[in-house]
């Protein structure tokens, strides 16, 4: 199978960048995205070229670093996948394919299609964390959680952090990731002591790093490779209005 490949490259944040077309033959069907643009780099490399920069780790679709936008959706055509789980039989013999970096002011590109994703780690850091003391294994097994808060609460941590909901969203929102990592510890009993303050942290830090508002498009959820549910946004609103309304009366 032959493609064209129209890959965005750019030096650094500073570089305005363009678009670059390139051609990779014989590629079997059965070949991952990621090892086509493997295969890429190496005739890159071994005609003198500088390589594309893109990142990568795990290629099982768990770590999330896999970012890449591609024909106009976030991974890829296909749904609940990354990158790193699309295959080049997904697409047509002969066809262009657009391959782009996440695209959100708070993402600056790094190179190419690499991006700075650390402002999901800094939100997270402003209050994704839990002081109740659960003692050991067994003291903590002993807590009773239902099996549906359960349940929620494992879909919530299933978010990878890729930031596909930011790319896939028209203001560039960051809301279905701040909520499924508030939710993963607000459906659980042992995420109650910080619940109220812990949502206010997050949703400033999240402001502060410049991601717009969410309109409720469900373009973030459409995208996400993890399935995450809106619905985690709405209980985050929630929360943060009634944290909001708490602090005003403690302020008073």
């Amino acid at each position: 199978m032959n493609y064209t490949l129209k890959i965005w490259r750019q030096k650094n944040a500073a570089d305005s960048g363009s678009f670059v077309s390139y051609k990779v033959e014989n590629i079997d069907g059965e070949t991952s995205f990621l090892e086509m643009m493997d295969v890429l780099n190496q005739q890159l490399v071994t005609r003198g070229e500088e390589p594309v920069a893109y990142d990568h780790d795990c290629r099982e679709g768990v770590c999330g670093m896999c970012s890449m936008y591609i024909n106009g959706r976030a991974h890829g055509p296909n749904e609940l996948t990354t990158t790193c789980q699309l295959y080049m039989r997904h697409f047509k013999n002969g066809s262009t394919i657009i391959i782009e970096p996440w695209r959100a002011k708070p993402f600056p590109v790094i190179k190419d299609l690499m991006v700075d994703r650390s402002a999901f780690d800094r939100i997270q850091q402003a209050g994704a964390y839990i002081s109740m003391n659960a003692g050991s294994a067994p003291d903590a097994n002993n807590i009773m959680i239902s099996k549906e808060a359960a349940d929620a609460a494992f879909e919530a941590a299933e978010c990878i952090g890729c930031g596909a909901c930011v790319a896939a969203c028209k203001n560039s929102s960051a809301s279905l990731f701040v909520s499924a990592k508030l939710a993963q510890f607000a459906l659980l009993p042992q995420g109650q002591v910080e619940r109220y303050q812990r949502t206010l942290n997050m949703v400033q830090a999240m402001d502060a790093e410049g991601f717009g508002s969410c309109s409720n498009t469900s373009a973030c959820e459409a995208e996400c490779p993890k399935g995450i549910s809106v619905k985690h946004i709405a209980m985050m609103n929630r929360d943060y209005l009634k944290a909001t309304m708490c602090s005003e009366k403690v302020m008073s």
